[in-house]
């Protein structure tokens, strides 16, 4: 196992060096609010939990949570903002580019902490040193990593041809679309986009792409792809088609492959430390927006084999893991 090189982004050397002694106010009980796609039980969160707790913030001593999960109802998502409005929380942590631009038209005073693809890309925040407004968060590389994906994808499987990628246009605009096409012409593969507005409508497109003759899948970073991505691995692995995902612990958990910063990683090393800074007064307008540093390919061979895909040496060696 190869580990990868480390990019130094804004914001990482300074989230990386240790915090000093925090400062809580004596008394005082800190409320966060969450707006996020899944529940509190995951290894990402407590990794982010266990951080706070580290850092001096301890649910049921001097810290609050009102966790509203809105999954892929994107129809609650307004509910749930005004929900945590009315509640006053000190900050609400916001998944995902629609969770985060309802809290903004929910609050222009409370500090929001959101965690999207492409904050600047989306129009959230001004840029990544100087947000502006009542918004900081964390990016994390989509529409660059969405072509890393591909690139990985089409050196994966030998011949390929022809391929598909699930495009949420919730989060993925046109001009990325055509820029992966491009790119996977220049490598002589053809590039079949699959818009989908509702997870329900993802089994059919992934059947669609299977029947259009696409060789390989690429469901492109959003919020609504990571929510689903059970669908789509079983879809994927029924119609035998090797698809590339986002985290790598997407191709821990069954995928073929998987190319991107580790969840738990984000969680514990970048939003529990831009939420401790917001909770003890900072101004999200003059909080960069941070971005992961290290990126991790992991293949699942396992999940190959079943799918009768045969990878050269050269290539699995590229790999930070390789799950047998």
């Amino acid at each position: 196992m190869r580990r990868r090189e480390f990019i130094t982004l804004l914001g990482g050397a300074a989230l990386a060096r240790p915090f000093a002694a925090l400062a809580q106010e004596p008394g005082r009980t800190y409320r966060v609010g969450g707006l996020t796609i899944g529940p509190r039980s995951t290894p990402y969160f407590d990794a982010m939990f266990n951080e706070l707790r580290r850092l001096g913030f301890i649910e049921g001593q001097n810290l609050t949570v009102d966790w509203l999960q809105y999954g892929q109802r994107i129809d609650l998502v307004s509910e749930f903002a005004a929900k945590l409005v009315k509640a006053n929380v000190d900050v609400i942590y916001a998944v995902g580019d629609i969770a985060i631009r309802t809290a903004q038209q929910a609050t222009t005073t409370i500090p929001i902490l959101g965690l999207t693809d492409d904050m600047v890309g989306s129009g959230l925040v001004k840029s990544l040193a100087r947000p502006g407004g009542n918004t900081t968060g964390i990016s994390i590389f989509a529409t660059e990593l969405d072509g890393k994906r591909q690139e990985i994808l089409i050196e994966a499987v030998p011949g390929l041809r022809r391929m598909a990628a699930l495009a949420d246009v919730n989060t993925t605009a046109s001009p990325q679309l055509h820029a992966l096409q491009d790119a996977a012409r220049v490598r002589n593969v053809e590039l079949s986009i699959y818009r989908v507005t509702r997870p329900e409508e993802i089994p059919a497109a992934v059947d669609a792409a299977k029947t259009s003759g696409a060789e390989a899948l690429n469901p492109l970073s959003s919020p609504m792809m990571y929510g689903t991505r059970k669908i789509i691995m079983q879809r994927a692995a029924e119609l035998r088609l090797p698809a590339i995902y986002q985290f790598p612990e997407e191709a821990e958990e069954g995928g073929f492959a998987a190319y991107g910063p580790r969840l738990v990683r984000i969680y514990e090393e970048l939003i529990s430390r831009q939420l401790v800074k917001l909770l003890q007064g900072a101004k999200p307008a003059d909080l960069p927006v941070v971005q992961p540093t290290k990126f991790e390919l992991v293949i699942n061979l396992k999940t190959a084999k079943a799918l009768g895909l045969s990878l050269s040496e050269s290539f699995l060696l590229r790999a930070d893991k390789v799950i047998e």
